[in-house]
């Protein structure tokens, strides 16, 4: 049986889609939903949240859940550039993937910075 390199990619595609899909909703209502309705109050200050994202596991969290999501988007986005007749896989392959390898060092970059 050969081997394949298709594991990688697929790992993050369906760790990013899971993410995505479980934790990203609950995410979006906390911190944009949930405040204007007054629901947590002071919980979401600055300060507050600048105290909660300074500690190291809530930052390897985050860079989890942005990482793979950039990645899960990366691989479908791929998929629809497919879809819609782009036949340069390999060029968009590079772009996307690209664009995601960026995002996730960009997202080390701001995490660290706090």
């Amino acid at each position: 049986m050969a081997r394949s390199a298709k594991a990688v990619p697929w790992f993050l595609f369906a760790a990013g889609g899971t993410i995505t899909a479980f934790v990203l909703p609950v995410m979006l209502f906390v911190t944009n939903i949930a405040p204007p309705l007054g629901l947590f109050g002071e919980a979401l200050s600055w300060e507050t949240m600048y105290g909660f994202v300074s500690n190291w596991l809530v930052k390897l969290v985050l860079f989890g859940i942005i990482g793979f999501g950039l990645w899960h988007a990366a691989h479908r986005l791929r998929v629809c550039a497919h879809d819609f007749g782009i036949r340069a896989d390999t060029a968009v392959a590079y772009v996307v993937y690209g664009l995601a390898g960026i995002g996730t060092l960009a997202t080390i970059w701001a995490l660290l910075s706090i």
